[in-house]
């Protein structure tokens, strides 16, 4: 049976050590509730314990393991060293502060990388070894971003998917991470990328094309010969959960409620005028927790007629408290609680009831239940489920959910108060309007959320991505060749061998070299040159450079190389002989109109630049931002069309360039040209771009033809770079 293998920093348990006794107890909430239903007999869980190694010997290392298993989980043991540079270091030093958009508390600390790709390579073998064939993997986190693509080193046929639960930050940000490159092409490992909203996906998609230069075509990643699908997914909550304990609170009786939910009903009866407002999170910078109290304060100070009207019950849950940036956060709260306190109370009434420690859960009912706004304010957060349980639990559907607008989680959640966290204005009017609203108002939007809540819950999320995920199963390879196996490879070989007479038609830019930013610093090696010189050499065998290149360039690089060149797509020719011939009718008289209209798109486009060769014109864009490259491509192709129309120049797009040059001119037409010339009985053709189109078209369907690179074609075999090329090359030059 094919199981899915979840991986994520933590199992879904909570294993302690107790007088030298392993205590264990599942965990509730967050990643734990949410993968419930994907997590059962048919699946395991990989992940940290939560203890170190030095903590366990190998009685209680064995026992972990058991109970683990038990639990259909597989657990992965860390160093103190470790979890310092790993999870306290690199993950929520570097990582966390960057992702949501607090520069001032990121270190770059090249000691926490490594032990960050330590650890990534861990998990990584912990998958590896526990995999079994038909498997589906499901990466979690900021923690893993390099595991899917350590994985698809060793398993390249498996289905891998990852998820990301926090914001993905702008280009602009992402840039400054000096590991960014390692980063994506970790996460571009999987088949299937998430993340909770599109604005994610989309600063994902543009830091992939400006870092990496994939193509991106909407949501899909073009990367060698795989396509990674992006998609949002807003996780839900457990709907259903949070409803039924909401609803059996109400109908408990009077002994039988806790002793949070008495002292909140005892205010009720001697205040019942007093508004709850109910503001709970993680003690994290990024939940905007200072400034929520601040904001507070403005309110009171600017609706007075609300001082005594009010109570904000602050639940604080305590966070990495051994870390700075928590330790000053959580000073600043106590001082800011302290002053406010201070500054508004009066003998029976005072402004913030403030709680710093975790609550059970049934507390966490009690306390949505009974306020009547939640104040949710967090500066980023990735989706933030506390709305929604709220939301869910507010079973008489009145109640106010006041949201930052930066919080995922207000994607979707429109009907409620939606504000900017740093608007002390906006945020103080927010709270009045909640404070007014009438209650046919409250149940009307609520019951649209719950509608919604109720319908996206937690496990629409984890089977919409796993469907999404098999669907990419076997789409990943769209393109009509085939790739150039084994056997292909030694037929063509031994063709190539018993031949009679040879032809070999070679491309040159992205082909035989890599591709530069500047076209003229693509001269070829020394081991390209002898190479090509030992091809040619051999008896009845002739080797042609087709390019698009002009005359010069290729003849200067050339030219102690006896070859034929064919340059500008055909319309000069060099033997061996070293003599170039015009070998077709064109004009130039075209170019003085077009080189200015070109000249205003390099103007407008930053990067980009003009190669006026003989009879054409091209304009490069490769060093530009591929997006506003493609954008000024797509339009100078549409302002060109308006020249071409009535003259017998045509406009070619190619890789990261738009030439214009005469109709009619291509290498199909030179190629076809020089197998007039003699009776070949093995003809090869290898190219990279959509110029070379052309002569796969035209060559006869006996002949050899290999596309370079990964896009449609009609080449009828694909080889992944310009390394295989030259492997191919240099086993025709050795038989």
């Amino acid at each position: 049976m094919n199981r899915t293998m979840i991986v994520s920093n933590r199992l879904p348990l909570k294993f302690s050590i107790e007088k030298n006794k392993l205590e264990i107890e599942k965990s509730v909430g967050g990643l734990a509730t949410g993968l419930e239903s994907v997590h059962g007999t048919d699946s395991i869980w990989i992940g940290w314990t939560g203890l170190v190694k030095e903590k366990l010997n190998d009685q209680l290392a064995q026992e972990v393991s058991e109970k683990a298993l038990n639990e259909n989980c597989v657990p992965i043991n860390l160093t103190q060293w470790q979890i310092k540079n790993y999870y306290f270091g690199f993950s929520n030093k570097t990582i966390w502060p960057l992702f949501h958009y607090f520069m001032e508390f990121t270190c770059f600390e090249e000691i926490e990388w490594e032990v960050y790709v330590e650890v990534n390579q861990i998990f990584c073998d912990v998958v590896v070894s526990n995999y079994q064939e038909g498997d589906t993997i499901w990466v979690h986190d900021y923690h893993l971003l390099l595991l899917p693509q350590m994985v698809r080193d060793q398993l390249p046929e498996a289905s891998i998917g990852f998820f990301s639960h926090i914001p993905f930050p702008s280009f602009e940000i992402f840039r400054t991470l000096p590991w960014r490159e390692e980063i994506l092409k970790g996460i571009l490992g999987a088949d299937l990328v998430g993340f909770h909203t599109y604005e994610y996906e989309r600063h994902f998609l543009s830091a992939v094309s400006r870092i990496l230069r994939h193509p991106v075509h909407l949501d899909k990643v073009h990367k060698d010969d795989r396509i990674i699908k992006i998609g949002s997914f807003p996780m839900g909550i457990d709907y259903d959960k949070f409803e039924k304990t909401s609803m059996a609170h109400q109908l408990e009786k009077a002994e039988d409620v806790t002793d949070l939910q008495y002292e909140l009903d005892q205010h009720l009866k001697t205040s019942p005028e007093v508004k709850l407002i109910l503001s709970i999170d993680r003690l994290d910078y990024t939940k905007g927790i200072a400034n929520r109290i601040r904001a507070f304060e403005y309110f009171l100070d600017k609706y007075p007629q609300y001082q005594e009207k009010v109570r904000l019950i602050m639940l604080a849950v305590p966070s990495r408290s051994n870390v700075p940036q928590y330790q000053a956060l959580k000073k600043e709260v106590d001082e800011l609680v302290g002053r406010i306190n201070g500054k508004y109370s009066s003998v029976g009434w005072s402004p913030i009831w403030y709680f710093y420690r975790s609550m059970p859960f049934n507390n966490l009912i009690d306390l949505y239940r009974s306020c009547d706004i939640a104040f949710i304010t967090p500066i980023r957060d990735g989706m933030n489920l506390v709305a929604k349980e709220y939301v869910a639990t507010r079973t008489d559907q009145t109640g106010v959910l006041i949201l930052s607008e930066m919080a995922g989680a207000a994607q979707e959640m429109n009907e409620a108060l939606i504000i900017n966290p740093n608007n002390f204005v906006q945020i103080a009017d927010a709270l009045k309007t909640a404070i007014e609203m009438p209650e046919d108002e409250q149940k009307v939007r609520n019951a649209h959320l719950q509608q919604r809540l109720r319908r996206y819950n937690v496990k629409k999320w984890a089977n919409d991505f796993m469907h999404a995920l098999n669907s990419t199963k076997g789409n990943n390879r769209i393109y009509l060749a085939k790739q150039l196996s084994e056997d292909i490879l030694e037929k063509m070989l031994s063709e190539y061998k018993n031949a009679k007479k040879r032809i070999l038609f070679l491309d040159y830019d992205g082909t035989l070299v890599n591709f530069v930013d500047n076209p003229k610093d693509a001269k070829p090696g020394t081991e390209l040159v002898q190479l090509i010189t030992q091809l040619s050499s051999q008896k009845n065998t002739d080797v042609i450079i087709i390019s698009g290149r002009d005359k010069e360039s290729l003849g200067n690089w050339w030219k102690e190389t006896e070859i034929d060149l064919i340059a500008e797509h055909g319309v000069w020719k060099r033997n061996r002989d070293g003599k170039w011939e015009k070998t077709e009718n064109v004009k130039k008289d075209w170019m003085s109109s077009i080189f200015p209209i070109l000249e205003t798109f390099v103007d407008r486009t930053p990067g980009s630049f003009i190669e006026q060769k003989n009879y054409s014109l091209a304009w490069h864009y490769r060093k530009a931002d591929p997006t506003l490259g493609e954008i000024r491509a797509n339009e100078l192709e549409d302002v060109l069309k308006n020249f071409t129309v009535n003259d017998s120049i045509s406009i070619l797009k190619g890789n990261h360039v738009l030439e214009i040059k005469n109709s009619g001119i291509d290498k199909g037409r030179a190629s076809s040209k020089k197998l007039m010339d003699q009776d070949y009985d093995f003809i090869f053709s290898i190219g990279d771009d959509w110029t070379d189109e052309y002569m796969f078209r035209e060559l006869p369907e006996s002949s050899f033809s290999i596309k370079v690179g990964y896009s449609k074609t009609s080449a009828k075999y694909y080889v992944r770079d310009t390394s295989e090329v030259f492997s191919i090359l240099k086993k025709f030059a050795t038989l």
